[in-house]
Order: C-alpha cells, then structure tokens, then sequence
C-alpha cells in the first residue's frame, strides 16, 4: 500500500487541511486516494451515507478525494462528554463512555485490532492513503498507549511529515523539541517539514529553512502562507472560526463548554451582512437580532451552565418580546419545558430531570440508542414554502411537542422540529439546516425584513466547496514540493518492496 501520514508539532496546526489539500491534490491526478484518520477526538461529526459516525474532518477530506466517506476512514470517534469522560464511537456506533485512564487501560488492544481491520478495507480500494496524526506525536505521558500517531505509522509501515505552525510563533523551537523526544526509529520515518500558516516575505524566512534543514537533516517541503476563507471546518474547538463584525445583522451564537457539530453555524460567515459572535456570557450578549443555540454533548450540563451565567432568563425575555432563536439538536432539547434522563445517557446519572428553558411546549427524554441518519425533507406546508432541506441528526432521545407546530415535513412522512412566532421561534434535530441556501436565505430576509433592512439573494456557498477543494490542492502545490512529497510515499513503499 502507497501512503503517508502528516504529523504536527500540537493542535491546530493545520494538518487537517493539508490532508484535505493533498486528498484533492492526488484525485485530480486520477489516483484512487482516502483519507484516514485512526483515532479522532472531535465533537464535530459528520453521517455516513449508511447513517455512521465519523469526525467531521474525515467526511470533509472524503469529499476533496472525490469518494464516499465510510467508518474505515475514522474507526474510532471520541467525543468529550466532561473533562474527565468521553463517548467512544467504534466504527460509526456509540459503544461506550470511558475515563482517559479507562480508555487507555481498556479500550488500547480493541483500538489496534480496529485499526488494522480498518487498513485491510482500505487497501481493497485506494491506491493511496492520506493519513493525519492528531495533536503533537511526542505526548510522552501517553506515548506508550497511543492509536493515533506513530503507532499507526508503524502499523501502516509509512513514512511520515511534520507540519508546524508559524504564525503562533516557536516554530523552531516546536520542530526541533518534537524531532529531539522521538526514538531513533520514529524520527528515521520523518522524511520531510512543512511550515504552515505564514504571513509576510518568504524570502525572509530563507535563512530558517536553511538552518532547519542543517539542523534536522529533513528538507523544508515547502511554507505555506496562511489561508483565509478556505471554507474547511475545523475538527476541534481551536478551530471555531473567530467572531465577524460587519454591518447589517448581528447573531449572537451561544456557545456552551460541550459545544458539539459548531460547524452548523459555518454559513453563516460567508454572507456579507451577517455578523456572528460568540457568546460565552451574560455580559458579552449584547442586542442581537438573532441567536443560535447550537449542539451539545452534554444538553442538560450545557443547559445549568446557562442557568449559573443567568443566559436562561434572558432567552426568555428575549423570546417574549419577538427575538429569532433557532435550536439545533441540544439547543433544540434546551427549549423545551423538561428534560429527562431516566437511564442517565445524557448526564450519566440515571433518573436526573431539569427544566428547560420554557420557550417551546416540548419535553426531551434521553435514552441509551443514538439516532444517527441522513435527513432529507421540505419545511411544513404551513410556513408558506416548500423548499426541501438536507442534513443529518446525532443525538441520544426524543422530543415530543404539545402542540401542532412542526418546523419540517420529512421524506418518510413525519413531521420533525417545531417552528412558532411566524419563524420567530424554531428548533430542529437537523445538522446543518443553514447549510441549505434558499432555506438559509429565507430566514435570514425574515429578520432583514424586521428589523427594516432590504432583503438580499441567496449566497451559494454549496456551489463554491467543490471549486474551494481545487484551490486549496492547487494553493498546497504552489508553496509545496508537491513531486518531492510523492516521491517521499513511492521510495518509501518502493525500498522496503525489495528488502
């Protein structure tokens, strides 16, 4: 098997997209290409065509390779749940809830065997694979245990590059720390540095390519500036986008410590008078037009922590004088008037009830089995439109409404969500809801329309992914060695053929 796997210095430093660039880099040139990533810890998931779970960026890489993405690709999802816990996703399907020890102790020999089982399957149908490590490979507390990083480079017998990040500063100091903790065996497999996210003159950063790769011995691949507006989302919470100030309408998005599926509020970022602020507080929240509630891991945790911050009294406020607030699955539940949690899948505490915040005659009861499918619809014949609507839903229970005000009329023939004050009020269990344009559109000239401003066109942003994949391969081989990185996988693979 022909492959590679990128490395990076810590988090965030961009190994993500640059497996996504590569990805789309390779299917251009008409190789069979997949993305892998053994172990992803990520509370932004993305629904596989048969209704698995994977980290998002795997089903975002899939689709620069030009292929469907599969469970093979992510086998195993870790999704936080609290500081100390996390859902352990095994090939698309919630298995269990363990501690970082627990995992370790536990979890490590199912990790390998998954891994492996997850390599076979690949290897019947791509010619190459891109795989990503995740934070730095040189975590010396969790070396000896670890499914992510080196170990999978051994397993998959692939060699490996390192990606640094630039513009958080340190980046010597980064390279050479990580190169410096790893065996002479890991280090052997480092065959190339690349250096991300750089702002300014190349030329005045020649003089550090030449000391590193005097120092390292391993050549600089290539210095990649740093990109803007790349429409890739991120996988981790340092990759939420920053807040945007621009004038015409302000959303103010809530976010809670178990944020989870952020990437529902991406669109967002791409419409010209649309300002989106990140709410951690009381006193940051302004006078927006509108709010967003997004996904949770943790509903009813997330729910007390906008209790304690004093956020649930204003909401509804902000509800019974006319404010638009929309509700995505945990944000959704959190309107309603009651939460329950009698088997304790939500808080881990069985028999555990709360109150909602009131907005919406609903009630939310949790249950072991996670709903995780591909949504497909239209809005109810009641809000005056037929526009269908695409997404997908993750999340543990059901809420029943107690009255009859659904949000969507599904493909199956059920009603979904509920929709209240002429659009005023909505929540739904669909991720990505504002990823439909027209639909996006339609509600965002609603509150144009109220708040007296004119309506606008909708923004096509569906229609510029696939153009952006193309500009971020073609960016990544502007700035990169792009042959010399191929060539790092063909003599590689090609070596160890004739010993």
């Amino acid at each position: 098997m022909k492959g590679i796997i990128v490395l990076g210095t810590a988090s965030d430093v961009g190994k993500s997209l640059i497996v996504t660039a590569i990805c789309r880099a390779y299917a251009n040139e008409g190789v069979k290409v997949a993305p892998f990533k053994s172990q992803n810890m990520s509370n932004n998931s993305y629904v596989t065509a048969d209704g698995k779970e994977i980290g998002r960026a795997q089903g975002i890489q899939a689709e620069a390779a030009r292929t469907e993405a599969t469970v093979w690709m992510n086998p195993i999802l870790l999704k936080p749940r609290s500081d100390q816990n996390a859902e352990v996703v095994l090939f698309g399907k919630a298995v269990d809830t363990l501690s970082g020890k627990a995992y370790r102790d536990v979890f490590y020999e199912q990790g390998l065997k998954a891994i492996f089982s997850a390599f076979e399957k690949l290897q019947e149908e791509f010619e190459m694979i891109v795989m990503e490590g995740a934070g730095s490979p040189v975590e010396i507390n969790l070396k000896d245990r670890e499914l992510v990083n080196m170990k999978v480079a051994e397993i998959a017998d692939v060699p490996a590059v390192l990606v640094a990040d630039i513009d958080r500063g340190g980046v010597f100091a980064s390279i050479i720390g990580t190169l410096e903790l790893m065996s002479p065996e890991e280090k052997k497999r480092v065959k190339g540095l690349i250096i991300n996210k750089f702002r300014g003159d190349i030329s005045l950063f020649e003089q550090g390519i030449d000391w590193l790769e005097s120092r390292t011995g391993i050549p600089v691949l290539g210095v990649l500036p740093f990109l803007e507006n790349h429409m890739m989302d991120g996988e981790d919470s340092l990759s939420i986008p920053a807040s945007t100030y621009k004038t015409g309408l302000d959303i103010a998005v809530f976010k809670p410590p178990y944020i989870s599926n952020y990437s529902d509020v991406e669109p967002f970022y791409h419409e010209q008078d649309v300002s989106v602020r990140w709410v951690h507080s009381l006193r940051e929240i302004g006078e927006p037009d509108a709010v967003l509630l997004p996904g949770t891991k943790s509903t009813i945790k997330d729910l007390q922590y906008f209790k304690k911050e004093g956020i649930d009294s204003w909401l509804r406020d902000y509800a019974a004088n006319g404010g638009f607030i929309a509700g995505i699955c945990g944000g959704y539940q959190m309107l309603g008037e009651k939460l329950l949690d009698p088997l304790g899948s939500d808080t881990g505490a069985a028999c555990s009830e709360e109150e909602g915040l009131g907005i919406i005659p609903a009630v939310t009861t949790f249950s072991m089995e996670k709903t995780t499918v591909r949504t497909e619809g239209k809005l109810h014949r009641r809000i005056g439109t037929d526009l269908t609507v695409q997404g997908f839903e993750i999340h543990l229970g059901d809420t029943e409404i107690g009255c009859c005000q659904p949000f969507l009329l599904l493909k199956n023939g059920s009603e979904e969500g509920f929709y209240g004050k002429d659009g005023r009020i909505i929540g739904t269990y669909l991720h990505h809801i504002f990823h439909n344009d027209d639909w996006r559109n339609h509600w965002l000239n609603s509150i144009r329309t109220a708040k007296g401003l004119p309506e606008q066109k909708p923004v096509y942003i569906s229609r510029l992914k696939d153009q952006k994949y193309d500009e971020l391969a073609e960016h990544l081989k502007k700035h990169l060695h792009w042959e010399k990185l191929k060539e790092i996988s063909d003599h590689w693979r090609n070596s160890h053929e004739l010993v």
